[in-house]
Order: C-alpha cells, then structure tokens, then sequence
C-alpha cells in the first residue's frame, strides 16, 4: 500500500524572485536548446540552472552542470531565495489550460509517495525506460540530494473523496501563482494541517498508484535510495536505512483518475521509412486484417479523418497517409487482423494487444509492412502538426492513432506489463519549480 506523507519542501520565496512565473519551468524532457536559454535568461534564479544545467567549455567529471546545480541550489538555500517550509506540508496543485479552445482545470496534491521497486508493491509502470536518461537523472540527485520535479501518479478515486476533501482545507486561501511558456496557469496552496495529512494518507493507503510521467524519475529515485542505503549500512554496522529517512520517498504529484481535468493527447506519428507511397500499395499489404475506405485528399484533409477516428473512439481505427497520391485512408482492424495479432503478440495481454499504437506498430508496421526496424518517427499531438509535418514534404506516411485511455493504462499496468513508447501524452506538464524534495 503507498505511504503518502507530507514534506517540508523547498520553495522560492516570492519576495526575493518576484513572480514565480519568471522561475518555473516544463519538466527535463521536453526542454530543447532554444527553450533552455529562454529560460536562462528569464531570471537568475529560474529553475533550468538546476533541473537542466548547461555544459560548458572546459568540464571535467567533477566540475560540470551537475556541480554547477548542486552549486546554485546551496546558494540559493544560503541567500533565501529558496527557503524551506516551516511544517510539513501536502501541496494542492491545480493547473488550468487549454486545448483546442477548450479549458480545462486539472487538480491534484503534492506530497511524498514511499518507494516502491516495480512489482513488489502497489505502484504501477506503463511505459519502458532508457538507461541514458537515469544515469542523468541520478547524477543530478546524487549532486543536489533533492527531487527538484514530481513524478506524477494517477490513482482511482471514483467519487473525488480525496481532491473534495483538499479543496474544502484550502477554500477561501490565496494561492501561490504562475504561468508558464504555454499560457498554463499553476495554483499551489502549501496545506500544513495535520489532520487533512493523516485523512489523505488514510484514504490513498489502499489505493493502487499508476505512474502517468516520470518514470525514469521513479526508478532514479529507487536506484539512488539503494545506494544511500548501501552507504548507510556502511557506517553503521550494517544497519538498515532508516524507515523514515528522506530518501525512501519520492516527490509525487497525486491526480485521480476520474478528475476531469485529466487531458491525455494522441501521439500521431510522421514516418521517413516505411516508404509506402500510395493507397493501392498500402491496401495490398495490409490484406484481410483492416477494412479500409478512402477519407480524404490532401494532408488538410487531417481534420477531418481525425473528427471521425475521434467519433468512433475505437482503438482499432487507424489514419493513413500516403505522400504518394496524396490520400488519407481510414483502416479498421478486421477479426482475421485480431487473430494475426494476438498471433504476432503472443507474448502480451490482451489489454495490450488492443492498443491503438500497439496495433500500429506491432501488426500494421512491424508484420504486414514488413518493417521491423525504421527511423524513430516524428512525434506530434496536435492534427495541425501533422498538417505542418506533412506539408514538409520529409514524410512518406503518416498516422493518425487514438491515445491510450486512463482505463487501458490501469489493465495494462496491472499486468505488469509496459506500453509501447509513446502511447500516452498528458498534457499540460506539471511545472518545475514550484517545491523540491529534499533528500536529507
């Protein structure tokens, strides 16, 4: 059962950087070069010279942006411009946004989530990791000793009992505030009340926790509470780490899974290779295993093959672009096409092998196109994007294909299986900067 505790995080204080916008930023990975030094030069304190340091001329494996960030969260601490909270606290978080027009208010809560290694516990992956990428993450939290972004986790909570009862202890108290580069608006109330604390850890106890973004945070979490664990026995005799030390925990942002905030965006996909050129070529390929229909010329036409994927709402239904003639083709998965996956799949859930992108990838591209290995295709969100990527004339075929429901990231997990990469997008993504976790 994950122990949810609060924490006495780390936190600007307004009155030394001003407005918190100008210090936050997106999570690691979605930070390109441009991004990074906008964010630079936004204001001296921002978040990026810790969450995304820069290499510079002349590093060496001692001095380097992982020393550099260690370096200025010191000082910061040292100066007051990050200052630690007084009690331990559970942070309520709510971002606003839009997509497509439509606004949305996504809430959930702050708080410190005990590790759990995948598998022994109740808290769940859906996605697969990279070895890069938490060798990073683990030399950052080694230097800073501190989570400095959230994982952020999903849990059921059919009747919002949890989000009802934090709302209700923060109505009527001035948030902290900031926007992002995105137009997305964090509210944070830091809640110190010891009784809301001890009935929120009461009521998620029982509660299994998906891991919706972060998991290569996740994992560096476990990997670095390892070694401190290995150290501690060291000097102690062969002692275990205490239960209560900081880094058994990890910063977790807790958000229900039937909030109706919760916003996961399609990950279409713009391909270099296959190079299949044309609607008849494509039909001839994918034989008895989709229904297909023409739906659209031109890569405008977009629009209107995703209204009617969108309609459906049946993972199963694919849109395919051919550059060739220029043609969008709607395919329905047929039943000989369910039986050649599960031929193909074997080795997976049914849960999976009824994945949208898991059909895309594994039977359409992998089998009946013959194309196991290719190019890491182009990942967009947003029709208007493959619109864009199409007009560029780079991509052969393209494909339009439903996200992975919340519902499916639940059976999928639950087997303790992980989905194809890219399967899910929640959007927006929680902002760095707002509260770190120290591991001391």
């Amino acid at each position: 059962m994950p122990t949810v505790a609060p924490l006495r995080g780390l936190r600007y204080d307004p009155k030394h950087v001003g407005a918190l916008s100008q210090v936050i930023a997106p999570p690691y990975d979605v930070i390109d070069a441009a991004l990074q030094t906008k964010l630079y030069e936004r204001h001296p304190a921002n978040v990026i010279r810790i969450e995304l340091n820069r290499e510079e001329p002349g590093d060496t494996d001692t001095v380097n942006k992982y020393s550099r960030a260690a370096k200025f969260l010191r000082q910061w601490r040292d100066e007051g411009v990050v200052m630690q909270e007084p009690a331990a606290a559970l942070y309520v978080y709510h971002q606003e946004f839009e997509v497509e027009g439509q606004k949305h208010v996504r809430r959930g809560v702050m708080a410190r989530v005990r590790l759990e290694r995948f598998g022994t516990g109740n808290i769940h992956p859906h996605e697969e990791t990279m070895s890069g990428p938490k060798q990073d993450r683990l030399l950052l939290t080694r230097a800073c000793r501190a989570n400095l972004s959230q994982v952020f986790g999903l849990y059921p909570d059919p009747a919002g009992e949890v989000q009802a009862l934090l709302d209700k202890a923060v109505a009527g108290q001035p948030p902290l505030e900031a926007t992002d580069h995105l137009g997305v608006k964090s509210w944070m109330w830091p809640l110190t009340d010891e009784a809301v604390a001890t009935k929120v850890a009461g009521l998620m106890g029982p509660k299994p926790v998906f891991i919706a973004d972060g998991h290569h945070r996740y994992e560096t979490a476990c990997n670095y509470r390892d070694e401190v664990a290995e150290a501690w026995a060291k000097e102690h005799g062969g002692a275990a780490l205490p239960t209560d030390h900081p880094a058994n925990y990890v910063l977790m942002m807790l958000v229900g899974m039937s909030d109706p905030g919760l916003v996961v965006l399609p990950t279409h996909r713009l391909f270099v290779q296959p190079a299949i050129t044309t609607v008849e070529e494509l039909k001839g390929k994918l034989r008895d295993c989709f229904v297909t229909k023409p739906a659209g010329h031109g890569p405008a036409a977009a629009e209107a093959v995703w209204s009617e994927i969108e309609m459906e709402h049946e993972q199963g239904t694919l849109g395919l672009y051919t550059a060739g003639d220029q043609t969008w083709t709607l395919a329905r998965i047929t039943p000989a096409g369910r039986a050649r996956m599960d031929q193909v799949a074997a080795e997976h859930s049914p849960a999976w092998r009824n994945l949208g992108v898991s059909i895309l990838h594994r039977l359409l591209i992998g089998d009946l196109l013959g194309a196991k290995e290719i190019p890491t295709p182009g990942y967009v969100h947003l029709v208007r994007e493959v619109v864009e990527g199409l007009g560029t004339g780079k991509y052969p075929f393209a494909a339009l294909v439903m996200p992975a429901t919340v519902d499916d990231i639940r059976q999928v997990s639950q087997t303790g299986e992980r989905m194809p990469a890219k399967s899910t997008y929640f959007y927006p993504k929680l902002a760095s900067g707002l509260v770190f976790n120290p591991l001391e």
